[in-house]
């Protein structure tokens, strides 16, 4: 869903949570010559295939290695009281669009 308050709701939670970061999927699209362009002549920006998804993981993987120091990387201050407490927030309408490597695609209807 497009313009349904996901990032609102990230931003109102970066604001309450402690040590909290957050990456948006929207950070990571590919330039725009790599785009492919519809049948309706437009750019096609609302499919996977116009991000950059390992670019957005290889971020999260420097997240995972040492959150204090993508914290302080990216304008976030520890809050001493919650120091072992770290949060990463992911925000984007493609996310469960993409399989990671490795892993097994679970068919929907054994989602609850």
């Amino acid at each position: 869903v497009t313009n349904g308050g996901k990032t609102t709701l990230t931003d109102s939670l970066l604001r309450a949570l402690p040590n909290c970061c957050v990456i948006h999927q929207d950070d990571f699209y590919k330039p725009q010559d790599q785009i492919a362009v519809g049948e309706d002549g437009f750019k096609q920006w609302d499919v996977l295939e116009s991000l950059d998804m390992a670019a957005m993981l290889d971020t999260v993987q420097a997240w995972l290695s040492s959150p204090q120091k993508f914290a302080r990387a990216h304008g976030v201050g520890i809050q001493p009281e919650a120091s072992d407490t770290h949060i990463l927030l992911l925000e984007g309408f493609l996310l469960y669009s993409y399989n990671l490597p490795g892993r097994h695609e679970v068919p929907r209807a054994a989602v609850p």
